[in-house]
């Protein structure tokens, strides 16, 4: 590890310092119109806080983002944009809160950094946001890494996850207003969920909760509150999971890197049914008479 007095200094000004972070909701007063009539009341509203990522004391992206799970979602972040091929390759990671926001400071080998270049963000953008500041057409669209997961799961398997994964959302059913992703496996349930303003966010925190706790997501189904992009797909195959399940409909781009990269894409999954759009050999339906199966 690189000794600490040859670090460019990156730090706040002490009283810029803020002791706790901000938190994930608030309570907010609202103008409530029912029936014609109108109350007072308060909703609680999610935070949307500034959070910079950067590395050996420069700042890579700032990012729109809940202010929870920091150090995971810097973590699944550095591994979904190639900055680092394994956590190992971190070598410090140090969350701070500062009165502008919050910054998570990483510290990796001098010639990782160059791998910055091959995929630059803007420095601020919209909650969300996955390809600000890409610098190419070609590196939006870059092929996906391929995935080789060859677990089967039941259509039942697959209702069972999604049904398990809205009761688990604690801050969605505070405030109705974040996305969520979640890894879940037959028989032991959800092994690791994230929430956040962004449904990049949120995947990127999944990634890094599982790489945190070493899961191996071969086993599993990754389970998305929002719809399937490029970029969702391309985060879910550093994951390794075998199978994107989804609330709501894929982008046809979406489905055809699902295609090329071997993902069972699912989606629109609802408690009576989903639809399939790629590799539908990893799903397994019990015949049924009269049943068909439609793949886009």
């Amino acid at each position: 590890m690189t000794d600490e007095t040859e670090r460019p200094l990156a730090c706040a000004a002490p009283q810029d310092v803020a002791q706790d972070p901000p938190p994930p909701a608030r309570r907010v007063a609202r103008a409530q119109v029912r029936d014609g009539a109108l109350s007072a009341g308060t909703r609680a509203v999610p935070e949307e806080t500034p959070v910079a990522l950067t590395y050996n004391g420069t700042t890579h992206a700032v990012m729109m983002a809940s202010p929870t799970d920091i150090a995971d979602f810097a973590l699944g972040f550095s591994l979904t944009e190639g900055i680092v091929a394994t956590p190992a390759e971190i070598e410090s990671l140090e969350v701070i809160v500062v009165e502008a926001g919050i910054e998570a400071r990483m510290w990796i080998a001098p010639e990782k950094v160059a791998r910055l270049s091959a995929r630059r963000r803007a420095l601020a953008g919209p909650t969300g946001c996955g390809l600000c500041g890409v610098e190419s057409l070609a590196e939006a669209v870059k092929p996906a890494a391929q995935v080789t997961a060859a677990t089967r799961f039941s259509a039942a398997t697959v209702l069972e996850a999604m049904a398990a994964l809205g009761p688990a959302q604690a801050l969605n059913h505070e405030t109705r207003a974040v996305h969520g992703a979640a890894y879940f496996e037959p028989d032991a349930g959800l092994l690791a969920l994230a929430e956040d303003v962004g449904r990049h966010n949120a995947l990127d925190k999944l990634v890094g909760k599982a790489a945190a706790l070493r899961l191996d997501t071969s086993k599993g189904l990754l389970l998305l509150t929002s719809r399937v992009s490029i970029e969702m797909v391309q985060k879910a195959c550093v994951l390794g999971t075998g199978v994107i399940a989804a609330v709501s409909a894929p982008t046809s781009l979406a489905i055809r890197t699902a295609e090329a990269a071997g993902i069972t894409l699912l989606a629109v999954v609802r408690a009576d049914g989903f639809e399939i759009f790629t590799h539908p050999e990893r799903v397994a339906l019990a015949p049924s008479k009269g049943q068909t199966t439609h793949v886009a």
